[in-house]
This record gives structure tokens, C-alpha cells and sequence, in this order.
């Protein structure tokens, strides 16, 4: 199917979260108002805390709430294990072009030469040393000088400070990809075009668009949404709160009613607040989230 991409990536390591699910209906929403796919990817490389059986229920609790793998607009599920030979080709691709480097400090090392110093932080000390890979060396990104902006959709233009950022790791002192690197790697694979995700990932947006930069490709239209939060204005916890929407499910709440409430978070509608799915798909539109 043609037209703009969007994914959902939930780490299959427990219930389906509500925070989640909204996300997944605003995606769902825009995927199939604009004649495009709603991509599923399990980011399943915590290989002790990941078990099928929450794959599964991800893909249960989203057909409650009437995401269907059988729908066309529906792609995936995709898992993201599945990819490690292409993130560590685009390390490699980074390494090639100067935008990343090996470094040996370990974080020891790091917090006893801060402690010195006087300094927070990685400071670069290896960006010049012309290391290569070795036993227990990471990846780092070189972060170069100026500022990024991020155009969200939601949030306005957001500039960062580069200088603020530092030379973040891509891959661990083992090979292993990082989470930074593998997202990337995997929303360039996919061709998504449309990242939209929680306000507690902008932080990530503008090292995640440096990547993209680096590695030759148009960065995606970002959207982060707000946090969701209990009646006490903080964010919902699931030491404190009911965050899981299989257990709105088995307590017999009505899937329309859930999405029609998950909707409403952080969205208006037009007219009632109370609408059937297919009045909310059509008005939906992240220029009015707040």
C-alpha cells in the first residue's frame, strides 16, 4: 500500500500499555485517513525480559481496541531481533563516513576523569585517539557543533543545543546495537514517514535526526504527544495506577468505549465527545492535540 508510514514499537516485556494504545489509535487514525500503513514492530532485543506469549497479547489488546492485523492498512508484526546485520552495517556506514567512533573509557573511567576535571558527562576524550574495534570498545556518535531543530507537529519547532549532547553510544562494548541506533535503522528499513510517540521520547528526536542525516536520508515528520497523566496531574505509574489495557478488557469494559476515552486524551473532538470510531477517524488531527 502506498502513502505515508506509521509504526508502533512496543518491547514485548509485559501488558500492553494504555499510554500505548493511545498512541497506536492515533496512528491507526491518521494511517487509515490518509490511505496509508500502521506498522507494527516488536523491539524485542532484551532478550530476558521479552516473551512471546506479550507479543501475542499486544497483538490481542490491539484488535480489541480494533486495530486488526487483518485490516489492509495493517503491516507487521515485524521483530526488531530480526534486523541486527543491518544495524551494524549502518554503524559501519557511520564509522566510514567520520560520524562515529571506538572509545575504550568505560564508566568508571568516564566518572574518575569527570572527578578530576570538574566536568559532567562524556567529554569526547577518544574522538581523536583513532581507535578501533576491540574488547569492550563502544560506538560512539560524533556529535557535531551548532544546534538541531526538530519540527514537531504537535510541539512547534524545539531546538537543542548540540553542545548540551554528548557523543552518545551506538553500539555496546559486546556488538550489540543500542535502542537509539536500532530505531533508526528500522524506521529507515520500514520507510516510515511518520513517527509519532510520547513527549517523554523528544529528547531522543534530536540525536535519533542526526542519525538519519548521517546516514543519508530525510528524517521523518516527528509528533510527540502528551504524557498521560492520573488525577493527581502526575504521570501514570504502574506502581500506582491501572495502566494496563488488558485489565480494562477482562474487567468488561466496552472496547468502544475505551477507544473513545483513549482518543479523548489529549485530543478535542468536533461536536459530541462521545462519537462512533468513524467520526473520530475522520476529524482526527495532530494540529489539534494539546
Amino acid at each position: 500500500m502506498t502513502g505515508p508510514r506509521f509504526r508502533i514499537a512496543p518491547s514485548p516485556t509485559g501488558y500492553f500499555h494504555v499510554g500505548g494504545a493511545r498512541t497506536a489509535l492515533f496512528n491507526w487514525a491518521l494511517a487509515r485517513r490518509l490511505g496509508g500503513t500502521f506498522v507494527l514492530r516488536i523491539e524485542d532485543t532484551d532478550i530476558e525480559r521479552s516473551q512471546p506469549e506479550w507479543t501475542q497479547g499486544i497483538i490481542d489488546a490491539l484488535a480489541w481496541i480494533g486495530i486488526s492485523a487483518d485490516d489492509p492498512h495493517f503491516e507487521g508484526p515485524y521483530f526488531q531481533s530480526e534486523y541486527a546485520a543491518e544495524h551494524i552495517a549502518a554503524a559501519q556506514q557511520l564509522v566510514a563516513g567520520g560520524h562515529a567512533y571506538y572509545c575504550d573509557m568505560t564508566a568508571a573511567d568516564v566518572e574518575a576523569r569527570n572527578k578530576a576535571e570538574g566536568n559532567q558527562g562524556y567529554q569526547g576524550w577518544s574522538r581523536d585517539r583513532g581507535l578501533g574495534p576491540g574488547p569492550g570498545h563502544v560506538l560512539r556518535f560524533r556529535v557535531p557543533a551548532g544546534s538541531t531543530t526538530v519540527h514537531d507537529l504537535v510541539r512547534g519547532d524545539v531546538e537543542f543545543d548540540n553542545a548540551l549532547i554528548e557523543d552518545f553510544v551506538l553500539l555496546r562494548g559486546n556488538g550489540s546495537p543500542m535502542f537509539l541506533l536500532a530505531n533508526v535503522v528500522d524506521d529507515m528499513s520500514m520507510r516510515i514517514t511518520h513517527v509519532l510517540r510520547a513527549e517523554e521520547h523528544l529528547s531522543n528526536t534530536p540525536k535519533q535526526q542526526m542519525m538519519w542525516l548521517a546516514l543519508g536520508h530525510e528524517a521523518p515528520i516527528w509528533a510527540h504527544l502528551p504524557l498521560l497523566v492520573n488525577e493527581q496531574r502526575k504521570k501514570i505509574s504502574k506502581r500506582r495506577d491501572k495502566v494496563a489495557l488488558e485489565q480494562y478488557r477482562d474487567e468488561g469494559y466496552l472496547p468502544e468505549a475505551m477507544v473513545n476515552y483513549l482518543m479523548t486524551l489529549g485530543w478535542t473532538p468536533k461536536g459530541d465527545e462521545i462519537q462512533p470510531w468513524a467520526q473520530m477517524e475522520g476529524d482526527f488531527l495532530l494540529e489539534d492535540v494539546n
